[in-house]
């Protein structure tokens, strides 16, 4: 059974930063393409950042320069670590793992940001 366990999301102030992890189980998680995901309220759920398996990385616009994402295979584990974080950042973060036509999402955890 493939379980996405997120967490690390929270409340934090503008400007503030977080740490945002994906603990996968019952995948080979090394051949994964892992993504963080993200919806507001009353919005589609949109990427926020991906890395392959092979370590290429790519972004959205809004979050170049603030967000980076990584992993460690070796603890089957993605990270997104998140700084300078601004209110438009509100959102249920998602975690997602994808590998050909094999996609699967985690629960999500919230990331508030008001001060």
């Amino acid at each position: 059974q493939v379980q996405l366990v997120e967490s690390g999301g929270g409340l934090v102030q503008p400007g503030g930063s977080l740490r945002l992890s994906c603990a996968a189980s019952g995948i080979i998680f090394s051949s994964y393409t892992m993504g963080w995901y993200r919806q507001a309220p009353g919005k589609q759920r949109e990427l926020v950042a991906r890395m392959a398996s092979g370590g290429t990385t790519n972004y959205a616009d809004s979050v170049k320069g603030r967000f980076t994402i990584s992993r460690d295979n070796a603890r089957n584990t993605a990270y997104l670590q998140m700084n300078s974080l601004k209110p438009e950042d509100t959102a249920v973060y998602y975690c997602n793992a994808e590998r050909f036509i094999s996609r699967f999402w985690g629960q999500g955890t919230q990331v508030t940001v008001s001060s």
